[in-house]
């Protein structure tokens, strides 16, 4: 490939803040289909690219797709970044920032475009679609990485990262500060406002899938509506915040249990044994999962040998 990888941010206009989205792409495929890519809690868009030309993001772009990251409100580099007394929760994401962004990257390319989700942001993007479902159409076809909705597995590990880290110790932090310095304290790639804390805590722990701000019922809402075609993907050492279990248990919430699911370990043919965050990051990904999403994206089959 003679190219190169072409970075541009581009910023969308929300009033009182602007959303930042980095669209990478090949020089060898300026016409290649759309991937908007949404990262989770405490994190941002840099989960997906580097200035490297590493990541998931820099990938695709690489087989030909025009990708685009989204850095939720406050994060990366959006703009004013999260800060004391900032207010913004899960609503704001679920009815502002992630319709603009949809509805910005279905204009760019006049048709239907992919969605790529780490963590949280698989559950922000099904929440959207439930509350939205005119943008249903809009997608292709989705792939998730880590997802889960809520949290019911019990081991050394979730009771130090979930119950401990972000049950006790965040709150009281925010609490101090007025928003969650993540980043600062070594938590997180990016900081979260203490309302979306508080959001994302009550899904985690909530048997059934209400809204905290209106009661919106997305379970019961997934019962009405044909969601896009979505692949479900994990990590063999991801024993908290996106465990095999947990995944399941939130595919079958949207009415999808029988969707393509996958567990990236070496017992299952993979080339390292991945957990939440090195199964988009660690330098195996290129040569393991990463060409098998790239095929799914384009043709809905996760076997690269399939016609």
């Amino acid at each position: 490939m003679s190219g190169e990888l072409i970075h541009q941010s581009r910023y969308l206009d929300g009033g009182d803040h602007k959303l930042h989205i980095r669209h990478i792409q090949h020089s060898d495929h300026p016409q290649g289909p759309a991937v908007l890519m949404v990262h989770g809690s405490i994190e941002n868009g840099r989960i997906f690219y580097n200035d490297k030309g590493r990541g998931l993001g820099s990938y695709l772009a690489r087989q030909g797709f025009n990708v685009y990251v989204l850095d939720l409100r406050g994060r990366g580099q959006s703009s004013p970044a999260i800060g004391r007394g900032d207010e913004h929760t899960q609503w704001h994401y679920l009815n502002e920032d992630l319709p603009h962004a949809m509805q910005w990257v279905g204009k760019q390319h006049q048709g239907k475009f992919s969605t790529v989700a780490h963590s949280w942001g698989g559950v922000l993007m099904m929440a959207c679609l439930l509350r939205h479902p005119h943008l249903i159409n809009q997608v292709e076809r989705q792939v998730f990485f880590g997802s889960k909705r809520s949290i019911r597995v019990h081991n050394p590990e979730r009771w130090f990262k979930v119950d401990l880290v972000w049950g006790l110790v965040s709150p009281l932090v925010a609490g101090f500060h007025g928003y969650l310095p993540a980043k600062k304290l070594g938590l997180g790639a990016d900081n979260e406002t203490f309302a979306n804390w508080r959001d994302v805590t009550k899904w985690v722990r909530q048997r059934r899938w209400i809204d905290a701000t209106d009661g919106f019922d997305y379970q019961a809402a997934a019962k009405t509506l044909r969601l896009p075609a979505t692949w479900f993907i994990t990590g063999q050492k991801d024993y908290s915040l996106g465990h095999v279990r947990d995944m399941r248990r939130f595919m079958a919430e949207l009415g999808m249990a029988d969707a393509p699911q996958a567990l990236l370990g070496k017992q299952n043919g993979n080339l390292h044994d991945y957990d939440h965050i090195n199964i988009l990051t660690h330098a195996a990904c290129q040569d393991d999962h990463f060409p098998k999403v790239s095929h799914w994206l384009k043709t809905g089959s996760d076997r690269l040998d399939s016609d």
